[in-house]
């Protein structure tokens, strides 16, 4: 079995973060979201995987390389334009072949894994016979069916329906962006159309083989799923990633400095006069000064923290927080300096880049 990551989509609703960096690599607890996704197919058994890259590919290529630091063996493949999931299986049949593969949206964060769903597949095509599934997919209830794809089950257990967005949805059970297919989908993505929004949609693929009357399984998510593409539910699952984190301190503490509850401090790190309250994690080469910092945060590298208080952020890569009295719920990019300022007269003085957003007390 290979994988198949979609790692192109431009990632306009995390702007001006993903103006200069891919929203795939946007670090929940200080490592990108698409490492956990590439984690999880390992863990899974999974040593083939293809990328789908887009406009970002160069710095995905730069962070994922050849693979081997996750033990799989990775190929690139450039889409020019979003035209959809089932565009993706489309221009990836050299990759994959007449091979079952899973295929993963690369901003998605699951908390239970991928091995379960791919061994449950694996074992029913094994049995063979009239119930063999072509396809499974991964679903999860979720209160506002209305805003997702849904699917209607039968009494056992197959996918009869799917119905993008509906108005009266036949279920509460959501599409969550895992799925699972044999070679049949080469066919099914071949014989639909684009959606009227122009793209080819992976729910009109997966119909297509319901129409066919291929067996189509399901099943139902256990424990979390998150979309990152927003920062709130970003927040979220960093909170949920730090709630599990293993402490420990490979970095430098001073007698004056309290570490309270879940902390890991990476190496190079250095507390200085400061108040650290977990599940927090600190990057490598950061130095927090007379501050506090609290509860599910995640600091990169090379961060400088001075006279400050911050709790429920993530601040990426090289940024300075100075003399901020209060910073809560927050993602702040790389390279950013958020200080407090002396000069008189006393303003907010601010350079934005586009799509920004400030919110004042």
């Amino acid at each position: 079995m290979k994988g198949l990551i979609l790692s192109g989509g431009a990632g306009t609703r995390l702007r001006p973060i993903t103006h200069t960096s891919a929203k795939q690599l946007v670090p929940i607890a200080n490592k990108p979201i698409l490492f956990y996704g590439i984690e999880a197919m390992a863990k899974a058994g999974i040593k083939e995987i293809g990328i789908i890259i887009g406009e970002t590919g160069k710095e995905i290529r730069a962070a994922v390389g050849d693979g081997s630091q996750f033990g799989v063996k990775v190929t690139y493949i450039p889409q020019d334009a979003p035209l959809g999931l089932a565009h993706c299986v489309l221009i990836a049949h050299d990759f994959l072949g007449d091979e079952d593969f899973v295929m993963y949206l690369g901003d998605n964060m699951l908390e239970q894994g991928l091995t379960s769903f791919v061994d449950d597949f694996k074992n029913a095509r094994a049995a063979g016979g009239p119930k063999a599934p072509t396809a499974q997919i991964l679903l999860c209830h979720v209160e506002n069916p209305k805003q997702f794809g849904v699917a209607e089950v039968d009494k056992d257990g197959h996918v009869v329906r799917l119905v993008e967005k509906p108005e009266n949805p036949p279920s509460d059970l959501a599409l969550v962006g895992v799925y699972l297919f044999d070679k049949t989908i080469n066919e099914a993505v071949r014989s639909i159309k684009p959606s009227p929004r122009g793209e080819l949609e992976i729910t009109d693929a997966i119909q297509w083989l319901v129409d066919e009357k291929k067996v189509v399984h399901h099943q139902v998510l256990q424990g979390w799923w998150i979309d990152t593409g927003k920062k709130d539910p970003l927040l979220e699952c960093n909170r949920l990633v730090l709630e599990v984190l293993e402490p420990r301190n490979d970095g430098e503490v001073d007698s004056a400095s309290q570490i309270e509850g879940r902390v890991v401090i990476e190496k190079g790190a250095v507390i200085k006069g400061s108040r650290i309250r977990g599940p927090v994690v600190i990057g490598s080469g950061s130095v927090v000064d007379h501050s506090y910092i609290g509860p599910y945060t995640s600091l990169g590298r090379n961060c400088k923290v001075e006279h400050s208080e911050m709790e429920h952020s993530v601040v990426l890569d090289g940024s300075s927080i100075i003399g901020i009295a209060r910073l809560t719920d927050s993602l702040i990019g790389r390279d950013v300096a958020v200080t407090r300022s002396e000069q008189k007269p006393r303003a907010l003085r601010l350079m934005l880049g586009d799509d920004s957003k400030v919110e004042l007390e």
